[in-house]
This record gives structure tokens, sequence and C-alpha cells, in this order.
């Protein structure tokens, strides 16, 4: 069982699957830069409220797309030398979308390396929400008002997420970091393009429209996208140690395939695979999920995929289910007699 991990790695590693991708990454860069472009350009010539809000939607979407080439980024599935995907991530996730990338990679390997971890993965530690009913019984105040009925709230909370990133990474900044002096460059040129220019060119009150309604949009679609790969699936902690294969195809779901859905979320909807090779690049998950689900096959390891619609039932199922002690009366003590 050990070993199985091992085994599965060399049969990736033979069919070549771990190899980078710059020239696939570099067409995405291009692409997403294009989209970019075009998102502006006709939200600088067509700013009137009603067709800002329908440009801002178009440029939450291309966003999250430029969030999926950092994430890529921070696997180092672009490039051979640390510093051109460093480079990507700086230049993508500090300076066009105002997140730090040394914060998210620290973050995302920690969530890497204990995923669905009771106590040490950071994406199942939210103050609003509960995975657990041990997680549901710690809320005090507000925070437990609105886990009580999270299954409700789940989703409007998630036009919250980049305002908390963004604190997140100023935290994180505040201490000495590899890339901060760059990083913090980045930042400044952020607030720059997005506010300053936009103030000029638009005006206060469309600015501020489009950067609610921006910042909204994001948040949700981010949550939508990253919220199968592993809400609702089992949780271990540690008294439930796992071997690295098992720890990794047991705590996560896949999204079946299609082109639509591959674009859409990024390649994430391979989870598994992703979350064994970090590094594949996301052009090969879709070539290495009959290699993986045949050798969990082999090892009677379970190896899960489920519709779109149905991950989404699963986590709003899991929500409710969490969070029941919250919502259950308390027993009223009877008087003998009456």
């Amino acid at each position: 069982m050990t070993n199985d991990y091992r085994d599965l790695k060399q049969r990736i590693q033979a069919a070549g699957l771990l190899e980078r991708q710059p020239r696939y990454y570099l067409e995405k860069l291009l692409v997403t830069a294009a989209l970019l472009a075009l998102g502006l350009g006709l939200l600088w010539r067509f700013h009137q409220p009603g067709l800002a809000i329908l440009l801002t939607l178009f440029l939450s979407v291309v966003s999250v797309q430029l969030a999926f080439l950092v994430h890529d980024a921070g696997h180092r599935q672009m490039f051979a030398h640390r510093w051109q995907n460093a480079l990507v991530g700086v230049l993508l996730g500090d300076l066009l979308l105002g997140i730090s990338y040394g914060w998210w990679v620290q973050k995302h390997n920690q969530h890497h390396a204990n995923p669905n971890h009771a106590d040490l993965d950071p994406d199942i530690d939210l103050p609003l929400l509960a995975f657990s009913a041990e997680q549901a019984a710690t809320k005090r105040g507000l925070p437990r008002l609105i886990t009580k009925q999270q299954v409700y709230w789940a989703v409007p909370l998630l036009s919250l997420v980049v305002y908390g990133q963004r604190l997140s990474s100023l935290r994180f900044l505040a201490a000495p970091s590899r890339y901060r002096r760059w990083e913090l460059a980045a930042l400044i040129g952020h607030l720059v393009l997005y506010i300053g220019v936009p103030l000029l060119v638009l005006g206060p009150w469309t600015t501020l429209l489009v950067v609610l309604v921006h910042q909204a949009c994001t948040g949700i679609y981010l949550g939508l996208v990253f919220a199968p790969n592993h809400k609702g699936m089992p949780l271990v902690d540690a008294n439930t140690p796992l071997d690295p294969l098992r720890a990794q195809v047991l705590t996560a779901r896949n999204v079946r395939a299609h082109p639509v859905v591959d674009w859409c979320y990024g390649g994430l909807n391979y989870q598994i695979e992703h979350h064994l090779f970090p590094a594949l690049p996301r052009n090969r998950l879709r070539v290495a999920q009959p290699l993986i689900r045949t050798f969990c096959q082999e090892r009677g390891v379970p190896y899960y995929e489920t519709s779109v619609v149905r991950s989404y039932q699963e986590i709003l199922h899991y929500l409710y289910s969490v969070s029941a002690s919250l919502r259950a009366r308390p027993a009223v003590a009877r008087i003998p007699g009456q």
C-alpha cells in the first residue's frame, strides 16, 4: 500500500505527462490577455451603467481565467525555471488581480499537503461556515447564526471571497517574503489600474458600480469552481492517517469532463488527477485521467466522479446536515404530573 503512489507516478512519468508545457501556456496567456483587452476596451467605449454591468460580468469571467493561470504558475506547470512561473504569478496575481502570489502559493501548498484535514487544511477553516458538526459547535455570535442556516448563506457569502483574499494578501506581505518588494510594487500598480484609471474614465459612480459587481461576481465564480473539489467529501484528522495515494483520492471529487466544463473550471474538475500530481500541466489532465482511474480500480481505491449539478447538490446537502445540531430545538424538561 505504501508503494502505491510511487507505482502510479512511474506510470505517469513513463507516459511523459509531467513534462512542462510552455507553448500551451503561452497560447493560454495570449488568448486570456486578448479577452481582457477586449473587455476593457469595450468598457472604455461603452460605459453606460447597464452596459457597464454586462461588460463587468464578462471581465469577472476573464479574471477567474487569469486566476487559473496564477494557480498553474504556482504549481510550476508552465515553465522550467521558478522565476518564470513567479513572474507570471506576480504580473497576473498581484498586478492584474490584486492578490498576493506568494500568499496564495503558501496557502495552497498547505492545502495540497493536507486536503480536507480537519486541523491542517486552511480551505476548511472558514469563520462563517462549518464543514463538520464539531466545527459548527464552536461557532458563537453572528457566525453561529449564519452557520445555522449556512445552506442558504453559502453562495451569497462567496461574493466576499475576493475581499478576504485581498486582506490576507496584505497581512502576508506585512512580513518578509521571497517576492515581497515586487509584489508590493505590483499591488500599487494594481490600485492605479483598477481604481485610478476607471475614476478618470468612468467617473466615481460607475467606477463604484463596476468594482462592486466585479468583486462579487469574481468571488462567486471562484467559489463555485473550487467548492466541488473537496467540499462534502470525507474529512480526515490525526486519528485517520492515510497513505499518499488515498489521502489525495478519497478526499477529492471529480466533475465529469466536457470541453465547456474543462474551460469553465480551468481543469480543476480533474481534481483527483491534479491533487495526485500538482505539477501535471492542465492540458495533460484529460490524458492522465484514464490511467489514474484504472490504477485506482486495480488497487481497490474508490475514485469518485459526478456531474456539475450533482456536485452542488451534494455540497448543499452536506452543509445542511453538518449544521443540523444548531437548528435542533433543545428538549424542554417536563414537570412530573403535567
